[in-house]
């Protein structure tokens, strides 16, 4: 029975709405009825004789774990086994609203998207299966100023990828949806080809196509336990048997963190409770002789597609009105879910169905035909963890998917192509299940679960900061008196690190904008400090990694690009993938002849890790890599007055003959034990102190104390960028990443091509050096005015997109935007102009020299060479 939306208050509507789907409102599941779908049992016979050796298990059976099968049997395996519980789509799929969008505000995303709507178009064609895929194009609803600025923010990021995307008036919104309110409209981000499809129709036909490419799907056939083999592979057992796998893969959606149980780790997961409603036929869309275009009003953080004749309503409600149900996490799900439902709760949603009736007045007389209130997963951060596991050989997640649909094809792809081919055909690291660590709580993915969908809608600015679930257990020793002397703390994978420091008079606090903020004057205070005395960093969050054993020389020759560093001292090297991509960038300290200290960025701790485990796994290495990162503290001290500062604190000889550039000596500071490094990000002159923990606090208040005659102070992330951009340092995840080679990145240097060792990566760098690379990373100066550049910009000469920038800065050297860029080899000479996108305007770029400032040992090493020659 249909409710009818009459002109009342919305209680009163609300009141109607749950009489006519029964009353249900408080329950915990919905009982079966008509509006439901048929329970799932995990019991049953099987459809057919369960295999017993598989080269790969996909643990799911809905949209992801089917995707994953397909692609993978496409590409050529063999031995796919799927193994779905109860009935495919079961858990989440069946229920989903379906969408499809290329949009996406991050860039790396954007690919997984633009291939998922590619396959859609051909997919149904391909497997005879019909997926009922609309496409009638969606808007992204502007209605304030900012919104606007925000939408010109994401089209800067657009222009130089695959899908087109539109920014359009006001005029042109009412056109393409002309139901809405022209009062509320400013404008349009319009995205043509997106729209929706039918889950279930699209699971099948992925299953349609897994079986036609000889993979073999089992149902009901629930996993009850997973075992790890002596050769790295896994036993799967079922109720039917079990199977030999070389690898297995968790796409079990729901039921993710069940299965990860199995094998002793438990990913950060947890359910949230997704309304949305459909109403009847709505007689103003019934005479509409075109589909309307999928809308997300932002401002009302809700979605609304056309469902047949009437309207589908999604929304999502703020923070403190959404639900969590996180008796799953501790209690797992009940048993013989699978095609139910929560129940409805109307009250919830209450601020953004007004506010959609706002923006579509025709809903304010619509019937309510339906309400969906089922389970999707969330992760703390909303995006999907998806790849092998560290420390877990041959174990595969693909599970956290909030937007399974719509990821579900590029996932598929993106995992089949790294298991076939051994390395991430593309650079995706922010959905790396590796970003999460021992740190995750429950508490924390609770927090950061309820703040990630209750900011669905959230205006999305550069360098944006959430504060959900935090400080996590990560805090230096100096924290809290960080805290006190300004510091602006940012998020690193768990760890808190300043990012700039608010000192008296200056405006403290998160304070985002599309423009220059409240940071950047402070920032400038900061690079002026260290470039004219000296500053002291926590950087503490460095995952930091000890290796040794009898095999590390052979081993780490093997992994790494560069020469090996000699006893006591440090080398900058790069572990390539197969086809010769930076798959990370790490400081190799060698203490003694096979003993080795590592040093790698936090946001690639686990990641980098895995890898090198891996590795060190495949090839049979006697080595031991042990994870340090907790143990050691880390400060750094840089500046041209840092070495008379350390030396009042220490009896070893800091002079440029003593302790040289990359050399490495155990001494004691302040009273401290720390292992000290001649090396510094800023380029300036400097050392990076590793210690104890628990000596933090004292090793930095020597350092202050020693240094406050010499003006010293503290300084964060922000400033620190600047300096390593003028000082030509590339970024690992910017300037390099699984997306380019090292020698567009200009890294050439860190490359040895006659060391004796095939290291990885050998072969193809030896043929890109042969067929010469397409296009070069170059440094720009950008005339822009009150905003800089940050990477991922658009770059055009003329109407023609070139390329795009990687990271940039406002330079306090030039008092101007800089930016770091790939632009085509017939571009990259100096003085070449070009134009870089930013709000909406097209600024004039120059490709100037690289470095702006040379570093303070190749300053040290001309002003040798000018003496000797005068």
């Amino acid at each position: 029975m249909a409710s009818r939306f009459l002109r009342l208050g919305f209680a009163e509507k609300i009141l109607l709405a749950k009489r006519a789907l029964g009353g249900r409102n408080n329950g915990f599941l919905a009982p079966i009825s008509e509006c439901h779908l048929s329970s799932s049992t995990d019991g049953g016979q099987l459809n057919k004789r369960l295999k017993e050796t598989a080269e790969t298990v996909v643990i799911g059976g809905g949209c992801v774990g089917t995707s994953i099968a397909y692609h993978l049997a496409k590409a050529g395996m063999e031995d796919v086994v799927l193994l779905e519980k109860s009935e495919l789509t079961a858990g989440s799929t069946w229920h989903a609203a379906g969408l499809t969008t290329y949009y996406n505000p991050g860039i790396n995303a954007k690919n997984l998207h633009y291939y998922s709507i590619k396959l859609f178009e051909q997919l149904e064609e391909e497997t005879g299966q019909q997926i009922g895929f609309h496409t009638p194009g969606s808007l992204r609803l502007l209605s304030t100023p900012k919104r606007m600025d925000e939408a010109k923010y994401q089209m800067q990021r657009q222009g130089w990828n695959k899908a087109p995307q539109w920014l359009i008036s006001a005029e042109e919104v009412l056109e393409k949806f002309p139901l809405l309110n022209p009062n509320k409209i400013l404008g349009g981000l319009f995205n043509p080809g997106e729209g929706h499809i039918d889950p279930y129709s699209l699971t099948q036909a992925y299953a349609a196509g897994a079986r036609m490419y000889g993979a073999n799907i089992y149902m009901p056939a629930p996993v009850t336990s997973l075992t790890p083999r002596t050769d790295g592979g896994w036993d799967v057992e079922t109720a039917h048997g079990t199977i030999q796998a070389k690898r297995i893969v968790n796409a079990a959606g729901i039921w993710g963190q069940e299965v990860s149980q199995m094998v002793g780790i438990e990913h950060p997961l947890i359910p949230v409770h997704h309304q949305y409603f459909v109403t009847a036929t709505i007689p103003e869309v019934a005479a509409l002789k075109e589909e309307l275009p999928v809308i997300r009003d932002l401002e009302g953080s809700y979605y609304c597609r056309q469902e047949r004749s009437g309207l589908l309503i999604g929304p999502y409600e703020r923070a403190h009105m959404m639900r969590l149900q996180e008796d799953w996490v501790t209690d797992g799900v009940p048993k013989g879910f699978g095609k139910e439902l929560y129940e409805s709760d109307l009250d919830r949603i209450q601020e953004n169905t007004e506010a959609a009736m706002e923006m579509i007045p025709v809903l304010a007389e619509a019937d309510i035909q339906s309400v969906v209130s089922g389970p999707i997963i969330y992760s703390p951060d909303l995006l999907p963890l998806m790849g092998p596991f560290q420390g877990l050989h041959n174990y595969w997640a693909a599970v956290g998917f909030s937007y399974g649909i719509i990821h579900s094809g590029g996932a598929g792809k993106f995992l089949a192509d790294w298991i076939i081919d051994g390395e991430p055909p593309y650079d995706l690291i922010e959905m790396d299940p590796n970003r999460y660590g021992k740190w995750t709580t429950r508490e924390y993915t609770a927090a950061k679960a309820r703040e990630s969908y209750g900011n669905n809608n959230l205006l999305g600015y550069p360098k944006e900061d959430r504060l959900g679930g935090r400080p996590t257990e990560r805090v230096s020793g100096i924290y809290e008196k960080l805290r006190r002397r300004g510091a602006e703390y940012g998020f690193h994978s768990g760890w808190e690190q300043p990012h700039w420091f608010a000192l008296e008079g200056d405006q403290a606090g998160y304070k985002p904008s599309f423009h220059r903020t409240n940071w950047h004057g402070p920032v400038g205070r900061e690079y002026e400090m260290v470039m004219n005395r000296a500053g002291v960093m926590d950087i503490t969050p460095f995952a930091k990694f000890d290796i040794n054993g009898k095999d590390t020389v052979t081993f780490l020759d093997n992994l790494v690009a560069n020469k090996l560093p000699k006893v006591g001292s440090s080398t900058v090297c790069h572990m390539l993938t197969p086809r010769g991509r930076v798959y990370a960038e790490i400081t190799l300290t060698r203490l003694a002849d096979d003993h080795f200290f590592c040093i790698t960025g936090s946001g690639s701790e686990l990641h980098d890790l895995r890898w090198m485990e891996e590795k060190a796994f495949s090839g049979q290495y006697d080595v031991d890599i042990t994870n340090v990162t907790e143990q050691m503290g880390a400060l750094t001290i840089a500046g041209p007055a840092s070495r008379d500062i350390v030396a009042k604190i220490t009896d070893q000889d800091m002079s440029n003959e003593a302790f040289p550039f990359m050399s490495v000596k155990d001494i004691v500071i302040g009273g401290v034990p720390v292992r000290a490094i001649r090396i510094s990000y800023t380029g300036e002159l400097g050392w990076e102190f590793y210690h104890n923990r628990e000596d933090t606090e004292k090793l930095y208040d020597s350092l202050l104390a020693a240094g406050e005659p010499f003006g010293v102070g503290d300084f964060g992330v922000y400033a620190m960028n600047v300096l390593r951009v003028e000082k030509g340092f590339r970024m690992w995840g910017q300037e390099m990443l699984t997306d380019n080679n090292p020698i567009e990145a200009g890294l050439s240097m860190f490359i040895k091509m006659k060391k004796k060792s095939s290291f990885m990566g050998k072969e193809a760098i030896q043929k890109i050096k042969t067929e010469g690379t397409r296009r070069k990373l170059v440094l720009l100066k950008v005339d822009s005015d009150n905003i800089d550049p940050e990477g991922n910009e658009t770059i055009r000469i003329g109407d023609e997109v070139v390329g795009n920038t990687t990271s940039g800065c406002f330079s306090y050297h030039l008092g101007q935007s800089v930016a770091y860029a790939y632009l085509p080899q017939d571009f990259t000479d100096l003085g070449t102009k070009v134009k870089v996108e930013l709000l909406g305007n097209h600024f004039d770029g120059t490709v100037i020299h690289e470095p702006m400032i040379l570093t303070e040992p190749a300053r040290e090493k001309a002003m040798k060479q000018a003496s000797a020659g005068s």
